[in-house]
């Protein structure tokens, strides 16, 4: 029987069925044609998508014309294709399938002689790489004289299969392009031609602004506005809710501060001024300090810095968070708020883009609802002062966040009945030092001893607080102070590194980071251990002789 041979070697009797590359989409790169051809979608479908809605059209765009290119190469005529029974003169070009489509030039021609076939020729081919093959004409009965089928069943033309796998990573290349398009805008998530938008004039824009007003600010949905304010109906509603969705976000009056999936306006001057800017308790005054070893080995131990918004992240997994307990530190105490790290984040509502959400704290205790605002540019969350104040509570409390209804998160006390029970209790002396006793307290909730301190005069801290901070007072002056006070109460004279984080945040907010540098590289501060510390007074003593 008649064979054909690959440059390897391998006898082959049939051709491997068109289909595209292995590594085409990993490497594919959405170009201006692409954008093109889905700008003509939106047009088409005057409809607002989302990135990855658009990367779902734009794969059936591409496989559409994949296919019909692998059709085209299936029946080129930039070249013959080689079939064995056709026949072949000298100087014709040729392409080969069996040979990846390889191009060559008849060179010559001769008869062949096989008792099994009828009469043949055999011509001579120059290939591409120079390499001369020989190759059957004349053949009727052969394999090869059959259509190169399309491989319409490989995955890789699958539009299913190729936005599963690939769709993240290709909405991301597309997001690149889309955002250096001034044609093509956004919000919330969702893309449309700038061109096709409904008019939203100055006029709409104030009767929208009266209309928060009223409301108190907000949160009012797009859909409650366009009833108001009497926008066109004769369109496709959901083209003129994004078209005011934009004109709305591009007003520095408005603020949209829905969660991702809804849209909410509110407007920006009603804002608590918490929300509009960061609270002065939170501020921090960045301090350089050295990551040395023992800082990176022990802040992990450091329990606050899984709730410290000013920690770096210990943890980078994408695990679901449910549940989180966090215990109180004074500014935030003060401020009415809770850290928003990068966990704490996962379990909070989220947004595409907007800074400022809007959500729901619900009591798990009486069911009471209320506000709070997830403050994305200062990581915290604003709107807990009245919660905290109605249960008593004091720096050091822990509070457990829960994920509730969409929108929604419970917050609940651990502790079910007050008691009076032993709690270190900070004095503010009459020359504005820190006097720190052990004293019985009425509890209202669980909390952790290292740090809590029960606070008998908010305003005299709040004086101290804005002279340190203004004065930029040195950490290791109060640091040392810290420890000198905290020393006290221990028999031993023993200072846990928790325990002045939580005291150092009396008077100046600063991450566990720069304390724990202070502690393990002053020649006053002993290290004992784990993360205890006893001061040396002699060698301060001697330090300022």
């Amino acid at each position: 029987m008649l064979r054909f041979k690959q440059d390897d070697g391998k006898n082959m009797t049939g051709i491997k069925p068109l289909t595209l590359a292995e590594n085409y989409w990993d490497s594919l790169q959405i170009e201006n044609e692409d954008l093109d051809l889905l700008y003509n979608h939106l047009l088409e479908i005057e409809t607002p998508q989302t990135p990855h809605e658009l990367i779902r059209a734009l794969i059936n765009f591409r496989i559409q014309r994949e296919k019909k290119l692998l059709e085209l190469k299936q029946s080129s005529n930039t070249c013959d294709v080689y079939i064995p029974k056709n026949n072949y003169e000298i100087g014709m070009e040729l392409c080969f399938p069996a040979l990846d489509w390889s191009k060559g030039k008849v060179i010559g021609s001769r008869k062949g002689s096989n008792p099994e076939f009828d009469p043949f020729d055999v011509i001579s081919v120059r290939l591409e790489n120079g390499a001369v093959k020989e190759f059957a004409c004349g053949v009727e009965n052969h394999s090869l004289n059959m259509p190169i089928p399309v491989q319409l069943d490989d995955p890789l033309l699958d539009p299913a299969y190729v936005l599963k796998k690939y769709g993240k990573i290709l909405s991301v290349r597309l997001l690149d392009l889309l955002e250096s398009n001034p044609d093509i805008v956004q919000i919330a998530g969702r893309w449309f031609p700038r061109a096709l938008l409904v008019d939203i004039n100055l006029g709409h824009l104030n009767l929208a602004e009266a209309l928060l007003e009223e409301a108190n600010g907000g949160p009012l949905t797009t859909n409650k506005i366009i009833q108001e304010i009497d926008l066109p109906t004769d369109v496709n509603p959901k083209l003129t809710e994004f078209s005011l969705n934009l004109a709305l976000q591009e007003d520095t009056r408005f603020d949209e501060i829905g969660a991702s999936g809804e849209i909410l306006w509110f407007l920006h001057r009603l804002e608590p001024d918490e929300v509009q800017s960061e609270h002065p308790m939170l501020r921090y005054f960045p301090i350089d300090y050295h990551q040395s070893n023992n800082i990176q080995k022990y802040l992990p131990a450091f329990d606050t810095a899984s709730y410290d918004e000013l920690s770096p992240e210990l943890a980078n997994d994408d695990e679901e968070v449910n549940q989180v307990t966090v215990t109180l530190i004074y500014p935030h105490w003060r401020a009415g708020t809770i850290p928003l790290t990068r966990r704490l984040e996962r379990l909070f509502p989220t947004a595409y883009e907007s800074p400022r959400v809007l959500f729901t704290f619900v009591d798990n205790t009486n069911k009471n609802r209320f506000s709070g605002w997830v403050v994305r540019p200062h990581k915290y969350v604003f709107g807990l002062k009245n919660w905290y104040d109605a249960n008593n509570l004091f720096p050091g409390c822990q509070i457990t966040l829960s994920r509730g209804e969409p929108g929604e998160i419970i917050i609940s006390l651990g502790k079910k009945h007050p008691t009076r029970e032993w709690v270190r209790t900070l004095l503010v002396g009459a020359d504005g030092g820190l006097v720190y006793a052990m004293l019985k307290q009425q509890v209202y909730a669980n909390f952790d001893e290292r740090m809590a301190i029960a606070i008998t005069d908010t305003t005299r801290l709040d004086e101290l607080w804005n002279q340190t901070n203004s004065n930029r007072n040195n950490l290791d002056t109060i640091v040392r102070n810290s420890m000198i006070q905290l020393s006290k109460l221990s028999p031993q004279g023993h200072v846990h590194a928790q325990e002045l984080y939580a005291v150092v945040n009396l008077v100046r907010r600063c991450p566990p980071g720069p304390i724990l540098d202070v502690l393990f590289n002053r020649p006053w501060s002993v290290h004992l251990g784990d993360l205890y510390f006893r001061y040396q007074p002699e060698v301060a003593a001697e330090e300022q002789t």
